[in-house]
């Protein structure tokens, strides 16, 4: 695949990935600091490239957005220098957490994933088109020596086509003598 390619499905997929893990670390309370933000996408974009090679479906991309998820959230959680009393505000404590953010996290990952892998095969599928397109275009523009040409100059000669069973009842009816 081609690098501008790969690396523009890579930046999507990191940026996708890191906007949501800060954005639901946003909301659960805390502030997500930006040397933690640039080590994530670093991350993420590490991931990320390593996975692009090709198209992938939902069975590849939900484990890992869910690893990279599990990886911000602790990321953010240990660079974050939180208080008692904004602990207190947060939905988790420390890096165990509650059942409301396991359940939040899982949703927001599978609603990703499956966006993600939509939009993989939205993507895919445009450039087999593409592709196709292009071929059916060119592919009458290239000849070779050897090859016959598509069109010649003088347009055929139309042939009568002969019928089978041909049934003449035109005509006034015969005479009949008994």
């Amino acid at each position: 695949m081609a690098a501008p390619l790969r690396l523009a499905r890579t930046t999507v997929f990191a940026v996708v990935c890191l906007g949501l893990g800060a954005a639901a670390h946003v909301l659960g309370g805390a502030s997500v600091p930006a040397p933690s933000m640039a080590g994530g996408l670093a991350v993420a974009f590490a991931a990320a490239y390593a996975a692009a090679g090709r198209e992938r479906s939902f069975a590849v991309i939900l484990p890992l957005l869910t690893a990279l998820q599990v990886f911000l959230h602790v990321l953010f959680s240990l660079s974050h220098a939180a208080t008692p009393h904004e602990m207190a505000g947060h939905i988790h404590s420390g890096l165990v957490p509650g059942l409301g953010m396991l359940v939040a996290h899982a949703w927001a990952v599978a609603m990703t994933a499956l966006w993600l892998a939509r939009g993989e095969a939205a993507l895919w599928s445009l450039l087999r088109r593409l592709v196709i397109r292009l071929l059916v275009i060119w592919l009458p523009l290239l000849t070779t020596p050897f090859s016959t040409p598509l069109w010649t100059a003088e347009p055929r000669v139309l042939r009568p086509a002969l019928l089978r069973h041909v049934v003449s009842r035109r005509g006034p009816p015969r005479v009949v003598t008994a």
